[in-house]
């Protein structure tokens, strides 16, 4: 598993600029809003998902939303979803529940987790997410966290996640 050293390292080799930002860590999208209104750019959140044909799925979202499990499969081309085990996500992408960011590709064996970003963050200027800990903040282009997930050998989708309308 590479860790931070080596993010950090794929992220000068790419020459992709972004912010750091340390924090107490946070384990919860309610948690992350007391650090979140100092950090300009979307804040997200990630479903670590599992469907019915086996499939493991990274779903990174605006932290404020809340993603439709039921239409999801439809957005992203796969079978129902359900969240995946604990153990999974540190087996497949090297992070646990808490920490988890679309950034964990770096440990993901090609084909082995698909990763999604809702479209609405791919075209953002600067997305917030874990650099693999939650202690932790990186803000760059939601374009470069798809470079680097091409990078390390991923074809990630862009989708138009299912959202519930605020009440």
């Amino acid at each position: 598993m590479r860790g931070e050293a080596g993010l950090r390292a794929d992220l000068s080799a790419l020459a992709i600029p972004f912010t750091a930002h340390e924090h107490a860590a946070v384990f919860t999208v309610a948690e992350s809003r007391r650090i979140d209104a100092d950090l300009p750019g979307r804040h997200t959140k990630n479903l670590f998902l599992k469907d019915t044909a086996g499939d493991f799925w990274l779903v990174t979202v605006p932290a404020e939303a809340r993603v439709k499990l039921k239409a999801l499969p439809d957005a992203i081309g796969c079978k129902r979803v359900s969240f995946a085990k604990p153990e999974d996500m540190e087996r497949l992408i090297g992070i646990t529940p808490g920490s988890v960011t679309p950034l964990a590709m770096i440990n993901a064996a090609p084909g082995s987790v698909r990763l999604v970003l809702d479209a609405g963050l791919a075209a953002a200027e600067r997305i917030n997410v874990h650099p693999l800990r939650n202690t932790g903040t990186l803000g760059l282009a939601g374009r470069d966290v798809l470079a680097l997930a091409r990078h390390w050998g991923h074809e990630p989708r862009i989708a138009a996640i299912p959202i519930e309308e605020p009440q």
